[in-house]
């Protein structure tokens, strides 16, 4: 079976069990990734606020931070908002690491735009390569069958 190269050496086994694997990792991703929540809270204690993936899911605010100016209010719970979001996100990287490891997380790419950038540019070269070659093959076979 020379003729298939090295895909005639494939471990069918080997390779629907790492299916399974992959199947099963990202089903417990879905999973832990419904259960978690972003939590925030000011510096003085008076706005909570827990963010899950649905988006706003709490919002405490305590009687003492209505004497505040409604600007500063409105302020600090934006800015409390913003933390559990944060929070939130920290918590959605964790997860993707312990499922997808560190190089192959693909939240990364986030906070890298140009590392992104360039694996789709080595993407695009390892494709162009291969164009060739079997471009190449199929002039040679072409040619022998002098078509």
């Amino acid at each position: 079976m020379t003729e298939f190269g090295d895909f005639a050496n494939i471990d069918i086994d080997k390779l629907l069990r790492g299916a399974d694997e992959q199947f099963a990792k990202a089903e417990q991703l879905q999973q832990t990734m419904a259960d978690l929540v972003g939590r925030a809270e000011d510096r003085d204690g008076l706005i909570k606020i827990e963010y899950g993936q649905e988006g706003l899911r709490e919002l405490e605010i305590h009687p003492k931070a209505m004497r505040l100016a409604a600007g500063e209010l409105s302020d600090r719970i934006k800015a409390t908002m913003q933390d559990a979001v944060a929070d939130l996100n920290r918590q959605i990287n964790d997860a993707m690491v312990d499922v997808f490891g560190e190089e192959g997380n693909p939240m990364r790419f986030m906070n890298d735009p140009d590392g992104a950038l360039h694996q789709v540019k080595q993407a695009e070269a390892a494709y162009e390569r291969t164009y060739e070659d079997v471009m190449g093959e199929l002039e040679r076979i072409r040619r022998r069958l002098d078509l």
